[in-house]
């Protein structure tokens, strides 16, 4: 497997040059300064490519080319996004990045509630509290539906600390909602989540995934051409939020995707720690059934809890035996003949990391201690 580090580009507080120290190959990079819709101009690709070269890495994945609402809402003269997205990959394939990762989550990108929750023996990590999603759906959104589509102890507590909260820890909760990617998207205040959830109405889980195959019959047949790769990662976290539907969420969700348009170049980003956080999901058993349409791995770990809440876990000793998920991606290569990249994911923020302003989730230390962590298992088992 190859080890690779996502990196923000100019955005990022953590650079190449530190990277390098960590041991990894290759970079994760995007052009997260560029708008959803608009083309990735190829010598800006260029100039990007250049900067990882200098350092002597590779760009081995797009994360990611994102892809526009209305594309997600299947709205109906999409000809000028489908053109741009087109010719952005035509773009990246040029300068030699032929692997795309991407999400169909509406809306939302990653969404957690907490930024900073404490862990064992010092550190922070990203947490998902039901209870505070529920109270911003039920109490900050007025979402009554919500209260059908949450644990009872989950409403119940989302109540109590509803009643709890002052206006600076509800400002806290929606800013960590909101936290999602770097650069050129859209973050919302109350009123203005509320009207970009109102464009959603009548989208349900059939109509998303119609949504959804189209996007797959318009992009696929170029990937081909070009010999790119696409690779879906999951939904984060796994299960419906703010009355949308999230339809890569299980096996049975991915094993649709896969039947939706048949060829290798429609795969999957088996990312450890979304599956992780579905009660539903074996990972290691996902990992088995779709070794072959694997394009990129993320490697963390997640611990889950009665309520449906869930935190960032140390790489080895949350609730997915990371040893048998990274046995079945080698076995996944033995049999394929083809490289898996791989990269750690949200690592805890511990001991300087908490002096640096970074994307949450995306410490130097906390992840470089996973993926010293991932290279000893895969020393192990090779």
């Amino acid at each position: 497997m190859r080890e690779t580090w996502r990196w923000f580009g100019p955005l990022d507080a953590i650079s190449l040059a530190e990277i390098a120290q960590t041991g990894s190959q290759g970079i994760v990079s995007a052009l997260h300064e560029i708008p959803y819709g608009e083309v990735w101009p190829q010598d800006t690709i260029a100039q990007r490519r250049a900067l990882i070269e200098d350092e002597g890495f590779t760009w081995d994945v797009v994360e990611s080319l994102p892809i526009h609402e209305r594309i997600k809402k299947g709205e109906d003269d999409l000809s000028t996004l489908f053109a741009n997205y087109r010719q952005s990959m035509a773009n990246l394939a040029a300068e030699g990045v032929k692997t795309i990762c991407y999400n169909f989550m509406p809306v939302l990108d990653w969404t957690r509630t907490d930024l900073a929750a404490p862990v064992a023996n010092g550190g922070t990590c990203l947490r998902f509290s039901a209870p505070k999603m529920a109270a911003f759906e039920i109490h900050m959104l007025g979402r009554e539906a919500a209260r059908e589509e949450y644990d009872a102890a989950a409403v119940a507590a989302a109540g109590a600390w509803f009643q709890a909260s002052d206006a600076a820890a509800r400002d806290t909760l929606l800013a960590s909602i909101m936290s999602g990617l770097p650069g050129a998207f859209d973050r919302y205040d109350i009123p203005a989540l509320k009207e970009m959830l109102a464009t959603y109405d009548g989208i349900g889980r059939d109509e998303l995934r119609a949504n959804y195959k189209r996007f797959l019959q318009e992009v696929i047949p170029t990937a081909q051409e070009l010999g790119m790769k696409f690779c879906v990662h999951p939904d984060d976290p796994p299960r419906d939020i703010l009355g949308l539907p999230r339809i890569v969420s299980d096996a049975d969700d991915i094993g649709w995707i896969m039947n939706a348009y048949d060829a290798p170049e429609n795969g999957l980003t088996l990312c450890s720690g979304s599956l992780g956080a579905n009660p539903k999901n074996n990972v290691p058993k996902i990992a088995q059934t779709y070794g072959d349409r694997i394009h990129f791995a993320h490697l963390r770990n997640v611990r889950k809890e009665p309520d449906g809440s869930f935190e960032e876990a140390e790489h080895l000793t949350g609730d997915t035996d990371m040893v048998a998920l990274i046995d079945e991606l080698l076995e996944a290569q033995a049999r394929t003949g083809i490289v898996i990249p791989f990269r750690p994911d949200h690592g805890h923020d511990l001991l300087g990391d908490k002096d640096v302003e970074k994307q949450p989730g995306y410490p130097l230390i906390g992840r470089l201690r996973g993926l010293a962590e991932l290279r000893g298992v895969i020393a192990a088992l090779s």
